[in-house]
């Protein structure tokens, strides 16, 4: 029922109503009400007016047992009673009979200012408002439960319906939230609170309460949004704290991004604006700045990947940066498409800046890493023209590369290669080359190889024996390649890349052969050669016990750590060596064998060659000498 008022209250409520309703045209009550105004003068006038005025006097009448029948401060148990969950039909009831005060007013304030009846309906307007301010928190606090920040995580992983679908929803359309319901009971629940608060939310803008609407909504729905980034462990943070962060630290907040970011933008995000563009579908300017101020902790969350790019970039920071880039350019159309409104361009654009930001440090990491290729200035030789630990470096920075060569290729993709360098054509030659055709990521990660592998020759310069020298050239590149080949640059390089290294290895190998045993070769006549007398025949052992002494000491130390180039060039040494010897051995044992010391000067027979041969390149002699043993 009404309460007793002052005068005073009386006249600031009369005024209040007139500036309530100021704004709106006369909405037809029912089909009786929609008339021609006519002269007031005229008795039919006056009756229409007299007869319109009861029938809002009767609405108002109508509508006065419902309302005070749900006023909030009645009594204890109508305040701890919700009506919504209670009982549908009367929440629906009741929503109709606010419409119904509604529209009685605007028609009173219009034709009838002077209405003892509107103060009668303020009341009314009041309690209703207040009640459903009641109702609207109520909902809110328990569709909590139903998206709770908590079950997020888990929820995610079922995925959301596409944002375009769900903003189209219609009064009996499934309405799909935040944390997706796992179940078909919770998606009842959700939906039916969906609709509830859309109702409520109609019914309290229309009547001209929004302001307190929109405050109940903001204030619980941010701090729900909120309280889910918190949970997923999303912190606002300065550039001086990330600066200052250890390495180890700022990864795990990086770690702990990559799993938050995509949760936030594909769980909560998507369904906290699919929930305010339906409640407030009658309004878009209404829930453009709602979805503002309950997502503005979206700023914190796609700041922090900028504030990583900020930090010293060295090589090994590189891989996090891309995981992060990789994270925000998968999830980029689901900003823009969220954050799609000018209220919420501050989010978009920080999320573009953090990409930018990201890829400058990566191109800067990229162009620093190929300089401290071309600046290495270790001097130590590798003992045996092994591996050296560049190449181990190189290529295994370049290889884990190639696993981020998607994302690599959006990052390189305008630039040029490093060093501002001129690729050079023959790098990729082939008979099908097309530079324009070569992806961005491959040229680029060629490069890095190619500065590695003009490194190693310079370094191949230190050996004084020009047949190491080789070896090592061999070694390592048969590495870089072996690495390629079990690793995704197999198919960023391609092909036509591994086989035209290899047959560099070949070349190398080759090189290695002639001048490490070109010697040994020579001490020995050309096939088919007359016989010699056993004088010449004896002199000609010797060089070659010498030669093939001297080169089985000078190698035995050497190392081909890939067992098929290893095996392979045994085999050709052994191809060139081994049928020579055999045919001079074969050709003079017999006049030799008579004469004095033929051991000594006959120290290897043909099958002893294969096995001194077989024991090379693993960086130890035979019973740890230099020397050939003692043939059996």
């Amino acid at each position: 029922m009404a309460r007793s008022e002052t005068p005073r209250s009386i006249a600031a409520k009369r005024g209040m109503l007139a500036r309530l309703f100021s704004f709106s045209t006369t909405l037809s009550f029912s089909s009786s009400l929609s008339t021609t105004p006519s002269t007031p003068s005229t008795p039919s006038s006056s009756t229409h007016n007299m007869f319109s005025e009861s029938v809002m006097e009767e609405t108002i009448k109508n509508v006065e047992s419902i309302i005070t029948k749900w006023d909030p401060n009645s009594s204890p148990i109508t305040r701890a009673t919700s009506l919504f969950h209670s009982n549908r039909e009367e929440a629906e009831d009741f929503l109709e009979s606010v419409n119904d005060l509604r529209r009685a007013m605007h028609a009173l304030v219009s034709e009838h200012s002077t209405s003892d009846k509107l103060l009668l309906a303020q009341n009314l307007m009041q309690i209703a408002m207040a009640r459903l301010e009641k109702e609207f928190y109520q909902i809110l606090s328990a569709a909590r439960d139903q998206k709770d920040p908590e079950s997020i995580s888990a929820r995610s992983s079922e995925g959301s319906s596409n944002l375009e679908d769900e903003n189209e929803l219609g009064s009996e359309e499934e309405f799909t939230t935040a944390g997706e319901s796992n179940t078909n009971v919770e998606r009842v629940t959700a939906l039916a609170m969906s609709s509830d608060l859309k109702s409520i939310a109609d019914c309290m803008i229309s009547s001209g309460y929004s302001m307190e609407c929109i405050k109940i909504y903001k204030l619980i729905r941010k701090s729900i949004v909120d309280e889910g980034l918190y949970l997923l462990g999303i912190e606002e943070f300065r550039p001086s704290q990330i600066l200052k962060m250890n390495w180890e630290a700022l990864e795990h907040q990086i770690k702990n991004w990559l799993n938050a970011v995509k949760i936030a933008a594909k769980t909560l995000f998507i369904g906290e604006k699919a929930l305010c563009d339906h409640v407030f579908s009658a309004s878009q300017t209404i829930r453009e700045s709602c979805f503002s101020e309950i997502t503005i902790g979206g700023l914190n969350l796609f700041r922090f990947p900028e504030l990583v790019a900020k930090c010293k970039k060295l090589p090994e920071r590189i891989f996090p940066l891309l995981e992060l880039y990789e994270a925000l350019s998968d999830i980029r159309p689901d900003v823009e498409l969220i954050f799609d409104s000018e209220s919420t361009s501050k989010i978009r654009q920080q999320a573009v800046s953090s990409l930018h930001g990201l890829g400058e440090s990566i191109r800067a990491i990229l162009s620093d890493f190929e300089s401290t290729i071309q600046k290495d200035s270790s001097k130590a030789l590798i003992v045996g023209g092994g591996i050296h630990p560049l190449t181990q470096k190189v290529t295994s920075y370049i290889s884990s590369l190639a696993d981020y060569s998607r994302i690599l290729s959006d990052i390189v993709a305008d630039s040029s290669p490093p060093g501002n360098t001129a690729f050079p054509k023959a790098y990729y030659e082939s008979p099908n080359y097309d530079a324009s055709s070569t992806p961005a990521v491959s040229v680029h990660l060629a490069w890095l190889i190619l500065v590695l592998l003009c490194k190693l020759d310079r370094k191949a310069e230190g050996y004084k024996d020009m047949s190491l020298s080789y070896l090592f050239l061999a070694n390592n590149l048969q590495f870089v390649i072996d690495k390629v080949c079990t690793t995704r640059l197999y198919v960023l390089l391609g092909e036509d890349w591994v086989f035209k290294h290899a047959e560099k290895v070949i070349q190398y190998a080759s090189t290695y052969e002639t001048l490490a045993w070109g010697n040994v070769f020579s001490s020995l006549p050309e096939n088919n050669s007359p016989l010699l007398s056993p004088e010449a025949a004896k002199e000609c052992f010797q060089r070659f016990n010498a030669a093939f002494e001297e080169a089985y000491k000078k190698q035995a130390s050497w190392v081909v750590p890939d067992r098929r180039l290893r095996d392979e060039l045994k085999v050709s040494i052994a191809k060139e060596l081994i049928p020579a010897y055999r045919e001079f051995y074969d050709k003079h044992k017999v006049m030799l064998s008579r004469v004095k010391d033929f051991e000594v000067f006959v120290r290897f027979g043909p099958d002893d060659l294969g096995n001194y041969l077989s024991d090379l390149f693993h960086g130890t002699a035979i019973s740890g000498s230099t020397s050939p043993p003692t043939p059996r």
